[in-house]
């Protein structure tokens, strides 16, 4: 099943699940009791928004070996976590904005999980029970800024710097996916997600040792090696086959 958050026109953004090239709307609550209404709703007619409105995004930091080494930087023995404010939350095909801050603003295609109920304290062998599905994102990062500034609030945190979607696959097999990111149609990262150091169970068990996961979290799952900077006028596109396709335009910020 795929879900969707969308919106018509100016009506306000709701739920709804994809059947082909038809859209179907989400009565009731869709991380609780809900009903799927026919899918009648062409998907040229709607606007993909965001697919969750979450209350936190955690991150992993090098958790593929030949990104840590294209840093220099030693893998860690245990999940590297660090947050993203839901400000940063853009949908697909909304503009990345460049700010004035950074001169090395890069793309980091990632594999994204969606928390589907509450938990705290959940073990790995558990936490596919607490994974709604899973999302394409591209955990934006202004390079120069995370190298300077010691930690990494800043350079990950600025408005437009989360893109995820465009919608919530809750079939889909992490496992053994390929990950890839173009940027005006040239492949800058290739890799599949069986590379990753540490795993969905490991990591919903890890992070949710330290915080209670809410329903609609994120936590990105870390970049393959191949990030390089965007420029304005760019198109990023971060893919995983067979889940989606993540396509952002790229603009220095107003």
């Amino acid at each position: 099943m795929r879900f969707v958050r969308f919106q018509i026109g100016e009506e306000r953004p709701q739920f709804g699940w994809l059947h082909g090239d038809k859209v179907g709307r989400i009565e009731g609550d869709l991380f609780g009791a809900y009903k799927r209404l026919t899918a009648d709703i062409p998907l040229k007619d709607v606007r993909l928004l965001a697919p969750s409105t979450p209350s936190k995004i955690v991150c992993v930091g090098r958790n593929y070996v030949e990104h840590a080494k294209e840093h220099g930087a030693e893998v860690p023995k245990i999940p590297l976590i660090f947050f993203k404010p839901p400000s940063s939350i853009i949908a697909p095909g909304e503009a990345i904005q460049l700010p004035p801050q950074s001169a090395q603003v890069e793309h980091e295609a990632e594999a994204v999980i969606v928390v589907g109920k509450r938990g705290r304290n959940i073990t790995a062998e558990a936490a596919r029970d607490f994974v709604l599905g899973y999302t394409v994102g591209n955990d934006v990062t202004a390079r120069d800024l995370q190298q300077t500034d010691g930690q990494w609030t800043r350079a990950k945190g600025f408005d437009t710097f989360c893109p995820f979607g465009p919608w919530i696959d809750t079939d889909f097999d992490l496992a053994d996916a390929l990950i890839t990111c173009r940027v005006n149609g040239q492949m800058r990262q290739l890799a599949s997600t069986r590379d990753m150091v540490f795993g969905v169970g490991v990591l919903v068990a890890y992070v949710s040792s330290v915080m209670t996961l809410e329903p609609g979290d994120l936590i990105f799952t870390g970049t393959p090696a191949g990030v390089s900077p965007l420029q304005p006028g760019d198109t990023v596109e971060a893919e995983i086959e067979g889940l989606g396709l993540l396509s952002n335009p790229v603009r220095s910020a107003d």
